[in-house]
Formats: structure tokens, sequence, C-alpha cells
């Protein structure tokens, strides 16, 4: 990224506040995950020219308590599982709090800017994470789809600087809502450095969920996009002429839940496919160094952190051609075409078969996966504050 200076003249930090209403804590994914690491990342090293303000809900201080040891934090007094009361208080008390604290610049981290007036004539910036809502519309429901289908544009829009999670949600910003290239920046993921496992806990979880020598993983919630379909049917052909492998699906239970549950009935190999729910981070740690290949076979990403993950820790990984898992893994994983069954078993054929080919990707993973840290992706963040001020002030001369 190239650095932009703190803006000019200025004596005093400017005075960030980061919107995280949207952000109710165990229910809304993989972006909690991220906004809340890259605060973490930026909170470590906090550039003398910023200050940001949060403003949350009360379940983020339980469940974020070093974020509000780190930053200055108002809470709306709501648990944010209201969206129209949520959305209201967006539009009002957010406006107030943030006035009343002088800020400068709002970050929307949660893909819209809330519609009023009030919060309009605070500049923007705003984190959008994908487009699904605007590409696979099907898998919304039809008030979200018609919320997203308006706002989201408009947010893009009103924003002085739209920050994504990699340079492909980046181009389908530009694209798509015809928001000018220079008001977009790439915020990616980072990972934090692989920490070795305990051999009894990699022991304790091979026992535990039944495991075979190999193991092929997806961690994921079955939501359609994430297309465990294709996996299961992939893995059904492997596993019948090898009895020595496992497909594990750790992730809460989607939309797609039952079609899933049907798929692993129908693979004949039902026996070999351990289909988990949620676990604690502790157990997918161990999973991946259980694992002899990582799959991501999902037809839409922002980003892809499951085959950042994998990569880190030294598993081969597999991933579909779409959106942003591509540039994710670069040369250093395997790629097959969205849905196609017979070409995903035979990329991960190559790593079950290939004992070369394996070690070979698990080298090239683990030195890609470090080009993406916490702190590489704050100061991107920082750099973009900074530009997205100063595009506000350009914007209203």
């Amino acid at each position: 990224m190239t650095s932009v200076p703190a803006p000019s003249g200025r004596t005093t930090p400017l005075r960030i506040g980061v919107n995280l209403l949207w952000l109710v804590p165990g229910v809304v994914g993989g972006s909690e995950e991220y906004t809340t690491r890259l605060l973490r990342g930026l909170a470590e090293d906090l550039p003398s020219d910023l200050h940001l303000t949060l403003f949350a809900l009360r379940s983020f201080a339980e469940a974020h308590p070093d974020l509000v040891a780190a930053y200055p934090t108002v809470s709306a007094g709501l648990d944010g599982h209201r969206k129209a009361q949520r959305i209201a208080t967006e539009a009002t008390w957010l406006a107030q709090a943030a006035g009343q604290r002088n800020i400068e610049l709002v970050h929307h981290a949660g893909g819209v800017i809330p519609p009023g007036p009030a919060i309009a004539r605070i500049p923007a910036a705003l984190t959008i994470h994908d487009l699904q809502p605007l590409v696979l519309p099907e898998n919304f429901s039809s008030v979200k789809r018609r919320w997203l289908a308006t706002m989201l544009p408009r947010s893009a829009r009103r924003a002085a600087m739209v920050f994504t999670p990699s340079d492909p949600a980046s181009a389908s910003v530009v694209e798509r809502l015809s928001v000018p290239a220079e008001r977009v920046r790439t915020v990616p993921h980072g990972i934090e450095p692989p920490q070795q496992v305990p051999a009894e806990q990699v022991a304790a979880v091979r026992e535990r969920y039944r495991l075979s020598e190999q193991v092929v993983l997806y961690p994921a919630i079955t939501y359609p996009h994430k297309d465990h379909i294709t996996l299961v049917q992939a893995f059904g052909r492997l596993a019948r002429s090898r009895p020595g492998i496992t497909l594990v699906l750790p992730g809460g239970a989607g939309p797609s839940e039952a079609d899933v549950t049907a798929a692993i009935r129908a693979s004949g190999v039902g026996d070999q496919i351990r289909r988990t729910g949620r676990i604690p981070w502790s157990d997918l740690s161990a999973l991946y160094a259980c694992a002899t290949a990582v799959a991501v076979p999902s037809r839409f990403e922002g980003f892809g952190a499951p085959a950042l993950e994998a990569m880190a820790a030294g598993v081969p990984v597999v991933v579909a051609d779409a959106t942003a898992l591509p540039w994710v893994v670069g040369d250093a994983g395997l790629t097959f075409r969205p849905g196609d069954v017979g070409q995903l078993a035979s990329q991960l054929a190559r790593i079950l078969d290939q004992p070369a080919a394996h070690d070979t990707l698990a080298a090239a993973g683990r030195v890609r996966a470090a080009r993406f840290t916490w702190d590489r992706a704050a100061a991107d963040l920082a750099t973009g504050y900074r530009a997205a001020a100063a595009m506000g002030e350009t914007r209203r001369a």
C-alpha cells in the first residue's frame, strides 16, 4: 500500500469513531474476527496522529474486554438482536454521541452507512466485506435482499473511502458500484504467527472425532455459497477406494444444513465424514495439525480465512477458482472450477497420494501466509483513515 501522510496542518490527532453497533458478538461470523483483530493490531502501535473511540453494543465489553481496555468505548445500552432498533440507534444515538465527542470521521465497519440526516453529516469510511447480497441475492431473505440492494450502493457512494479485505473485493466495488478506484482500499486479513499444537492435544482430537490417518478439513457454516455438497460428493469418489481418510466439517448449522446432511447420507461413505457443529478454536487448531489437506469449495468469498489458516498451519489447500480465494492462495495452493466435483476430487487425490506434492504445497503455503500479518493490515487501516479524512475534506470543499 502507498503511504499517505497525516493531514497537513493538524495539531491534534484525527478523531475517529468506529461504529460497531452491527457487531452482535458470536452472531456475525468472520466479520467479527476480522474487525476486532484489526482493531487489536492497530492498538498495539496506535499512531500518534489517530484517536479512536468505539461505539458498541452492551455485550461487546464482555466479549472483547481487551478492546474496551485499549480504546475509549461508548455503549449504546442495547443487545442488537432487534435489527430495526439497532438501525434506529445508529441513525440517531450514534450521531449524537459522535458529535458530543467531536468525532471527525466515522468508520462504519459493518457494510452499510445507516440512513438519516444526522449521521450523514459526519464524514464516513466504510468496510464492505463482500458484495454477495448483490451477486447471489437468492442466498438472502427477501427483506435483507431489498435492504442491502438499496443500502450497499448508497453507502458506497456516500463514503469518503471504502475498505475491503481483498483486491478482488476492491475491484468488485469499483466495477459493480461505480466507486472511483482512488476511493477504494484493500485492508486484508492477517493471521497470528503459527503456534505448535501440543502432541497430546492433537492425539485427543484425533480420538474425539475418530479420525483416520489422512484428514480432509473444511471449517465453515453450512451457508449455500459455501458449497459443502460439492466437497461431500468429491470426497465420496475418493473415499470408496481409500478407507483411511476422513472428511471433517466443523462449523455451525446454516440454511443448507439439511441439504448437506442429505448429501452425506447419499454419499455412501457417511461413516468417514464427521459433522462436528461449532467447536472451540483449540479443537480447530488441532484439526489443522491433523489435516492432510484443507478444501475450500466456496463459490463466493470476500477473503477466505480458512485458506489462510491452512497455509499458516502448513496444510496444503485446494480452493474454488472463485472471487478472492485464488488471490489469497496465489501459487501456494491448488484450484478447481467451482462446483466441479471431478476436478476437486482429482486435486485432493494429488495431495493425498503424492507426498512430494503435499510437502511442496505445505512449504509454499507457509511462505505465502507469512505475508498476511495483522501489523500490515493495521498499518493499511491507519493509512486508509488518513486518506479518508483527506478525501472527506476535498469532497466538502
